[in-house]
C-alpha cells in the first residue's frame, strides 16, 4: 500500500511562518509534523512507500527532509508556484496517481493535521471492511461543521450522505482529511474530476465516490488537530510541550 501525503498547499494563514516554508515540515515538539504522522503509520507495517504531493516552490525542501529517511519516500512536484494557481488537493490526488502510475490501495492524509491516536487503527478498520473509509468525529459546533465535510452514516457505518462545507449541516459528523483509496476505486478520482465533483477540498471526491460505490466511514477513537493558522499552531505546541 502506498500513502499520498497532500502537502501542496501555501498555508497562507501561518505566514510568515510558511511564506518560505512548508506547513508539514513545521516542527512540533521538535518534530516535524510530517514525521509524526509517517512514524505512527509506519508501525502498521501495511506501507511501502510514502508519496508527498508538494507545490514547486517547497518541492526541494520536501527532498531534503525525505533524504535523512529510512522509509522509501517520493516527492511529487504539482508544478504551481503561487496560491492563485493551485491545483486543488482532488487534482494534486490525480496528478500523483498519473505521474506515479499508481494503482494499488491509498492511503491518504493531510500533512497538516496531527492525531491523538493511531492511524494504524483506521487501516486496519479499512482492511475489515473491504471498501473505501474515512474517518468520523462529532462535533457540536455548526459553525465549525459548515467549514468541513459532514456525513451521515446508518448503524454499520455506512455512508448515507456526504458534503462538503454544507450550508445547513445535516449531523454532527465530521470528517478530518484521511482517506482510505481501495485499489478498484483508485481509477475513479479521474472519472470524479470529470463528472464536476469539487476539487480543493480532498473530502469532495468521497462525497461523490459515495454516490458511486460503498464507503464506509470509521468513527475516530480520539481526537484530531488541525494546524490552520498561527493560534492553533501555537495552542498544539503547548500540548505537545505539556505531554
Amino acid at each position: 500500500m502506498k500513502c499520498l501525503i497532500l502537502a501542496a498547499g501555501y498555508a497562507t494563514r501561518l505566514y510568515p511562518l510558511t511564506k518560505n516554508f512548508p506547513k508539514p515540515l513545521l516542527p512540533v515538539k521538535e518534530k516535524p509534523i510530517l514525521d509524526w504522522l509517517i512514524e505512527d503509520i509506519d508501525e502498521s507495517g501495511n506501507v511501502d512507500e510514502y508519496i508527498v504531493i508538494s507545490n514547486h516552490k517547497f518541492a526541494h525542501q520536501f527532498e531534503d527532509w525525505a533524504a535523512g529517511h529510512k522509509q522509501m519516500i517520493t516527492v511529487v512536484d504539482d508544478g504551481t508556484n503561487t496560491n492563485e494557481t493551485r491545483l486543488g488537493a482532488v487534482c494534486d490526488i490525480q496528478f500523483a496517481i498519473d505521474s506515479l502510475k499508481l494503482t494499488g490501495d491509498l492511503l491518504v492524509i493531510a500533512g497538516d493535521n496531527l492525531l491523538d491516536f493511531s492511524l494504524t487503527n483506521f487501516i486496519s478498520y479499512a482492511k475489515e471492511k473491504r471498501t473505501s473509509c474515512i474517518m468520523r468525529y462529532y462535533e457540536p459546533s455548526e459553525q465549525k461543521l459548515r467549514k468541513c465535510g459532514v456525513v451521515e452514516v446508518d448503524e454499520n457505518d455506512l455512508i448515507l450522505n456526504m458534503e462538503e462545507k454544507p450550508e445547513i449541516p445535516r449531523s454532527h459528523w465530521c470528517c478530518p482529511p484521511f482517506y482510505f483509496y481501495k485499489a478498484d476505486d483508485v481509477p475513479l478520482v479521474a472519472r470524479g474530476i470529470e463528472s464536476g465533483c469539487g476539487v480543493d477540498a480532498p473530502g469532495s471526491f468521497i462525497a461523490w465516490l459515495s454516490t458511486q460505490t460503498v464507503v464506509h466511514a470509521m468513527k475516530m477513537t480520539g481526537k484530531r488537530y488541525d494546524i490552520g493558522d498561527l493560534e492553533s499552531y501555537q495552542a498544539i505546541q503547548k500540548l505537545y510541550k505539556s505531554e
